[in-house]
């Protein structure tokens, strides 16, 4: 067990708050007592556990940068620091955090009016509702503003018509915020509107995806919208336009890149510990030059991202970090956390495929991670569209 220590090469520690130290050991020690013993078997039977969500609430983990609300509002970096440990055990329970607090309780905090966010927050903050983010479809993924989800204006409120797909705590939530184009208001992305749609309201339905072979541990979902009526009460005012939705996006990103980091350290210390004790050719595979210098290059690789994403916090916390910034750290940590994972397999060679050992179920979790809230291929294009000033998205 960690007892709150983890791979740190270059002492980071030092530079970390009190706060922002006791922040990580106190989730280190959750996973470590908690979730590790029982992640595999999850990750096996394609199942999420559910009862640590009212634990990750006590803990303070849903929402944790903000103020208010039964929130601890810590700092940036400590919130980093948390999502690096909850991956360390497993994607899945990194993902179900970041979903609950940027992508609900943030747009909820942002967007939403007085009595939505006391009537949401405090029981999303404690873990006593669950929440999910509608945003990508079937058919829009990496181009959502083609969306075909669409909100009708009508006496009461709104209905809403669609459905959405790869929806993370789709199947458990209990309340969705959804975004569709308001019809009459154009087919421009700046017709996009929030909804907070509640589970069991007429005509809302969910069905959760099986058959995955990454992020097994972690509910994921499809939505479907057959004329729900939504009261106006419901409707997230102050968001409207794409850039409402992928504002969300931006801050659940920033506690991905972080949290691959858990996920790389967890696949090296891993394979080192195998490299001291597996004995080949009568030594130590960690005696051979290659294993050492994969190892080399791992920690090289988790080391260099350890200080990106302090430097990254910080500039957050300063509230300079800009989007392209976090595609940038998204891109880099989650690209690194893949490599690093493959080479920890490749070290373990055939026990690297069982469960027993992590490499391999971070590796096909990673997969996922490399591909949502923005591809691998996207973040490269937005960083390239900032470097040049040319945009290669979409149609010429």
């Amino acid at each position: 067990m960690h007892c709150g220590q983890i791979t740190d090469f270059l002492h980071l520690d030092e530079l970390y708050t009190e706060e922002e130290r006791m922040a990580r050991e106190s989730v280190a020690t959750f996973v470590d007592r908690e979730v590790l013993p029982i992640i595999a078997d999850h990750y096996e039977k394609g199942t999420f556990p559910k009862h640590l969500i009212p634990m990750m609430g006590e803990m303070g983990l849903f929402g944790a940068t903000f103020d208010g609300w039964g929130c601890p509002g810590v700092s940036p970096v400590a919130y980093g620091l948390m999502m690096m440990e909850l991956e360390r055990a497993d994607s899945g329970m990194r993902s179900m955090a970041s979903v609950q607090g940027m992508l609900v309780m943030w747009p909820i905090m942002t967007y939403g009016t007085d009595a939505q966010k006391d009537h949401w927050l405090p029981k999303l903050a404690k873990g006593e509702a669950v929440g999910c983010f509608g945003l990508t479809e079937p058919d829009y993924g990496s181009d959502p503003g083609g969306m075909i989800t669409r909100a009708k204006k009508t006496e009461k409120g709104y209905v809403l018509n669609g459905s959405k797909l790869w929806i993370t705590n789709g199947g458990v939530a209990d309340v969705a915020v959804v975004w569709a184009k308001l019809e009459g208001a154009g087919e421009g992305p700046g017709s996009i509107r929030g909804f907070l749609v509640e589970k069991g309201t007429p005509g809302y339905t969910t069905h959760d995806l099986h058959g995955k072979l990454s992020l097994r541990a972690s509910v994921t979902s499809g939505l479907s919208f057959d004329d729900v009526e939504i009261p106006e009460e419901n409707l997230l005012p102050h968001g409207q336009g794409l850039s409402a939705p992928l504002r969300c996006l931006t801050q659940a990103r920033y506690g991905i890149a972080y949290g691959a980091i858990g996920a790389a350290i967890a696949c090296y210390e891993a394979a080192v510990k195998y490299s001291q004790e597996r004995i080949q050719f009568g030594k130590p595979l960690g005696r051979f030059q290659l294993v050492q210098m994969k190892l080399a290059e791992m920690l090289t690789a988790i080391t260099n991202a350890q200080n990106l994403m302090l430097r990254m916090g910080r500039l957050k916390e300063e509230g300079r970090l800009s989007h392209v910034q976090v595609s940038f750290a998204k891109r880099y940590c989650v690209a690194m956390a893949l490599d690093v994972a493959r080479d920890a397999r490749d070290i373990h060679g055939a026990n690297g495929i069982m469960l027993e050992y992590p490499p391999m179920r971070h590796m096909c979790n990673l997969e996922t991670v490399k591909t949502y809230e923005g591809t691998h291929d996207i973040h490269t294009l937005a960083l390239g569209r900032h470097i040049t000033g040319l945009d290669a998205f979409g149609a010429a």
